[in-house]
């Protein structure tokens, strides 16, 4: 018969005898299971070479003969890993050798035998130390995990062949099999908005050995022993790794999710480079459009900004232009947000939390824009002062999260300048800071007295400040704001995954990045605003104050 046909007698009588053959060689049943799978593929292997078979059954079982003594020699090579009885017999066997060169040899195979167990899973790993190295018994294990017998001897088992084939194939490879752990550089960056004092996920995640980790798990979600198995660390690093990321500095909110699977993926959106390059560019063919719309609206409202009850003496158009332009180049990806909800993510939902991030590969790429802010209390006879700026890459940031305005003499100059400061009230130690906070911007002078330069307002005025340019949020750009939602839907349907869809909004925050400094550029090369000598001045900052309550008598 043709050796093809072999295949159709590999029937069920035949496959319980080759079990018995092998129960009977072996030490117990998943030995024996093993030892006939291999026989198994021997004789498929056999079936689809040519030829010819005389005889069935001589042939099965002179394939059946020669695995099991190959099964033996390796055995025997080998016994030191698979060796079931006392642990400490197990260690001894793989340290002793007959001189210098077995024991470098036994070493050597030691080490690879530690180091693949390390790569095992938890449950796995647990019971190749408890039963190899710690030396209890299936049923003292059983009973510390809390699982049957059955399944102590189904994991060493699993764990037991996994083991044997990693260092098997550790061996053959020689030098290549321990390739060095070695991490390629990657930039991730991660923007946060809302209540950082909540929990900020982006502490845990610094070193590089995380941002791979991060990096697999946006590609596709992945177990811990998958990744470990691509990074070549251990998996209980992984594991850890994997814990931190997902709990996230309050334990509430990670860079990772555990999914149903028990594989990992990525917790918020973040997109790699052509991706962003992609949605940056929905928005940047825009930018034409947004700053006519703009210069337009601008010349129709400067009355309207100008009207807004500022502290100063005299409120400077370009400081009001750079306070409020983050406000008006957003206008149009809030407009695009809405058209998203309204018409594309009805059904998504948004998340609810005090603190998100969202982010992109790659380190700035030109998008540096942002608002910070810091307040004191009972400072210059003011019972709360706030003093906010925002940045783009023409302007430097003034203020930052931990700034200390009670340490700051020239903004407590501005703050006392606020209806004008006489010169002559100065000791000389304030006029040299005075001198300071004029040339910084802080203040201007005019005669002998010194007036605050910085706008300033009172918080009580708060809820007007943006209120003329958040205007452009109805109806300004429709045209064009539909015709970029269109895109970016298709973009985050294409790019996100399905179960972070409900972070949606997230993904146009970062495609609308380019934008504030698009406008910026347009409106400096207009001369419509007038940027600080090297990105640092006080434009683009601002106070508010609240005075002091008087007590009642």
């Amino acid at each position: 018969m043709e050796k093809y046909e072999l295949l159709s007698m590999m029937d069920e009588p035949l496959l319980e005898k080759l079990f018995g053959f092998c129960y009977s060689r072996t030490n117990d049943s998943y030995e024996a299971q093993e030892l006939c799978s291999d026989i198994v593929y021997a004789l498929i292997r056999a079936a689809r070479s040519d030829g010819e078979i005389q005889s069935v059954y001589p042939f099965v079982w002179r394939i059946a003969r020669n695995v099991y003594a190959d099964y033996c020699r390796r055995r025997r090579q080998r016994s030191e890993q698979f060796y079931e009885g006392d642990a400490e017999e197990v260690l001894a066997c793989l340290a002793q050798g007959r001189d210098g060169e077995e024991d470098a040899r036994d070493a050597d195979l030691l080490a690879a035998v530690y180091r693949q167990i390390s790569f095992l899973t938890k449950a796995y790993r647990e019971i190749m130390i408890l039963f190899y190295l710690d030396g209890l018994s299936a049923a003292e294990i059983a009973a510390r995990q809390e699982i049957s017998e059955t399944a102590v001897w189904q994991r060493l088992f699993s764990a037991r062949r996994k083991v044997r084939k990693e260092v098997v194939e550790m061996n053959e490879m020689n030098e290549t099999g321990a390739k060095p752990v070695a991490f390629k550089p990657i930039e991730y960056s991660i923007i946060g908005m809302g209540n950082v004092s909540w929990g900020d996920p982006r502490t845990v995640c610094t070193r590089q050995f995380s941002r791979h980790v991060l990096w697999l798990c946006r590609r596709r979600p992945m177990s811990a022993a998958e990744i470990a198995k691509e990074l070549n660390v251990p998996t209980l690093y992984v594991e850890e790794e994997l814990e931190l990321l997902a709990a996230g500095e309050n334990g509430q909110y990670g860079l990772v999710r555990r999914r149903n699977s028990g594989k990992y993926g990525v917790n918020f959106i973040l997109f790699d480079q052509k991706t962003m390059k992609e949605a940056n560019r929905i928005y940047q063919e825009q930018i034409p459009k947004i700053c006519r719309v703009l210069i337009d609206f601008l010349a129709r409202h400067r009355e309207a900004y100008l009207a807004f009850p500022y502290r100063n003496r005299n409120p400077e158009w370009n400081r009001i232009l750079w306070q409020q332009l983050t406000v008006m180049a957003d206008a149009f990806r809030v407009q695009v947000e809405k058209i998203l909800k309204e018409q594309y993510f009805a059904g998504e939902g948004e998340v609810e939390r005090p603190f998100s991030v969202f982010g992109y590969v790659g380190r700035n790429e030109g998008f540096d824009r942002g608002w910070n802010g810091v307040y004191a209390e009972h400072l210059c006879g003011y019972s709360r002062v706030e003093a906010v700026n925002v940045h783009c890459r023409y302007l430097r940031p003034r203020f930052w999260s931990g700034w200390n305005l009670a340490t700051d003499p020239q903004l407590q100059l501005a703050l006392r300048a606020i209806d004008g400061l006489g010169i002559s009230a100065l000791t000389e130690r304030e006029k040299e800071q005075a001198a300071k906070a004029v040339e910084s911007g802080y203040l201007y002078r005019e005669g002998e007295m010194l007036y605050t330069r910085i706008l300033v307002h009172d918080k009580k005025e708060e809820a007007g400040l943006f209120e003329v340019s958040r205007r452009l949020r109805d109806g300004y750009f429709d045209r064009e704001a539909k015709e970029a939602a269109g895109k970016m839907a298709e973009l985050i349907r294409r790019t996100v995954p399905p179960y972070l869809m409900a972070e949606w909004r997230f993904a146009n925050e970062l495609a609308g990045l380019p934008v504030v400094n698009g406008v910026a550029e347009a409106f400096i090369e207009q001369g419509i605003l007038i940027p600080p000598a090297g990105g640092v001045g006080t434009e683009g900052c601002w106070m508010s104050v609240e005075p002091e309550k008087e007590s009642g008598m």
